[in-house]
């Protein structure tokens, strides 16, 4: 029994003000004959005074009530300014002709009147959707990018836009398709918990305009980012331009964390570097004093054959430590870019010479074949730099050859570039380690646990490649075997 009161409680003001608009209307319309007919205004003019009048409660009340104000403007024209007077005369035309331009001057006039109120009410909407849109708009540029978005923009929206309920699922924080990936803000009746879950699944936006409930798909990018549902009144367009600053702020958000990943990652590898560097420096004069130590013992002689042996593999190991710290510190150079390219003119054959004088003939495990295709050839580098790009490809060549195939060296140029190579038979490397090779400390998993390194060596090499313009790669194959390139402009007139 209760409801039934309560919906008349609601029509009750509504009903008095239309009796008041009324009464109104009706006082005015009896001022308005009283004051013509004591000045004994002419019919013309009394009827459009009435006509005015018609227009007035039509613009200000409604057409109902201009309908009423028509009828009793019709029966005082009639009464008190038609003839007879005092009078009525229902059967003069006059009376339908005043009332039919009433009646269609009160339809015409509240229905454009009523319009205009409608843009108006829509214009205040915009306008506040507008302003509630900036709002959110700056309030997202100051969101802690160092939290996730979803609670932080589910508790913006629910208060700006003043909503009864929001709930936003984030696919790219929550990286999961658990339900804890929502946030939600607000009253959820028993069984919505997923909307916002669902409406990503499904793709596609979904409007329920009985329960003001509007879901959309958070786009960013390629892909969907999330999914966004609110409940509360709101215009259409003001909910797609609500979504996509949600699906901004949350591809915000992402691109931030991969600059923070990028960020942690080089500062990590700087340090990384900055201790590799200081810890060559310091291998540096220890391992110079023991290389000097076994060098004066060979040299002075008087050693037995066991001795000798023990103190050359002493030599020879100080000797590999010294190129591997002098790597390091050349590699921390090339990364900050402090070191300067001494271009000359470098003959290749010669080149290969002196590396291959390296390696004494009796620790070869494979025969080294070298073709140059012209004996003269010659490239404008850094000698000391490519000696070292060159004795690296050969060093890996001889560590992951099999034993008794051939290493193959070769170099040739063309009107553009000086290409040289080094090709051995023996384990291959895996297409998706083709590039990471170069990368420093990086190993092949399939690979470093058969052979001793240190990841080092190749990512000198490019540094040291790219010191030159030039660019190095790999090729690996069963088949055909692995074979390391190295490439460098030709022009005589490039400098470092």
């Amino acid at each position: 029994m209760e409801k039934p009161i309560a919906l008349k409680s609601k029509r009750l003001p509504r009903r008095l003000r239309f009796f008041a608009q009324c009464l109104t209307a009706s006082a005015v319309l009896a001022l308005l004959t009283y004051g013509g007919f004591v000045l004994q205004i002419n019919q013309l003019t009394i009827s459009f005074l009435y006509l005015l009048m018609v227009v007035a409660v039509a613009s200000l009340f409604g057409f109902w009530q201009a309908s009423l104000i028509s009828l009793l403007a019709v029966g005082c024209l009639d009464y008190f300014f038609l003839p007879p007077i005092l009078h009525f005369d229902v059967a003069d035309p006059r009376d339908w002709v005043a009332l039919a331009t009433f009646e269609v001057t009160a339809l015409a006039i509240s229905r454009l009147h009523g319009r205009e109120r409608r843009v108006a009410r829509e214009v205040v909407i915009h306008r506040a959707g507008m302003e509630q849109l900036y709002e959110l708009s700056r309030s997202t540029l100051l969101l802690d990018l160092h939290q996730p978005p979803g609670p932080q923009l589910a508790v913006l929206i629910h208060r700006i836009f003043d909503l009864r309920a929001v709930a936003l699922y984030d696919a790219v924080t929550g990286g999961c398709m658990n339900l804890n990936c929502q946030d939600r803000m607000g009253d959820w009746d028993t069984g919505e918990e997923n909307l916002a879950k669902e409406c990503y699944l499904r793709g596609t936006p979904q409007d329920d305009s009985s329960t003001q409930t509007w879901q959309r798909v958070l786009r960013a990018g390629p892909g969907p980012v999330g999914a966004l549902v609110v409940r509360g009144k709101l215009n259409p367009l003001v909910v797609d331009a609500l979504t996509s600053l949600a699906a901004i702020a949350i591809d915000r958000y992402q691109w931030f964390e991969k600059e923070e990943r990028a960020e942690d990652a080089k500062k990590g590898e700087q340090l990384r570097a900055a201790v590799l560097d200081a810890l060559a420096h310091q291998l540096k004069t220890p391992l110079t004093a023991v290389q000097t130590a076994s060098s004066g013992l060979l040299e002075l002689g008087g050693l037995t054959e066991s001795q000798c042996n023990l103190v050359t593999l002493i030599n020879g190991e100080a000797v590999r430590l010294n190129e591997i710290c002098t790597r390091l510190l050349k590699a921390g150079k090339l990364d900050a870019r402090q070191v300067g390219l001494e271009a000359d003119d470098v003959v290749i054959l010669d080149l290969v010479s002196e590396v291959l004088a390296r390696y004494p003939v009796e620790q070869e495990r494979n025969s080294i074949q070298v073709a140059v295709e012209n004996p003269s050839l010659t490239v404008r580098a850094d000698r000391g730099l490519l000696a070292m790009i060159l004795a690296q490809f050969i060093d890996n060549a001889r560590k992951y050859s099999t034993a008794g195939t051939p290493i193959a060296i070769t170099a040739r140029a063309s009107q553009t570039e000086f290409l040289i190579s080094v090709h051995n038979f023996g384990q291959t490397i895996r297409i998706e380690d083709r590039e990471r090779i170069f990368e420093r400390f990086y190993r092949s998993p399939e690979l470093k646990d058969a052979v001793p390194g240190t990841g080092i060596g190749l990512s000198v090499v490019r540094k040291a490649a790219e010191a030159h313009h030039g660019h190095v790669w790999v090729i690996s194959d069963d088949k055909e075997g692995t074979t390391f390139y190295l490439s460098l402009p030709i022009d005589a007139r490039r400098t470092y």
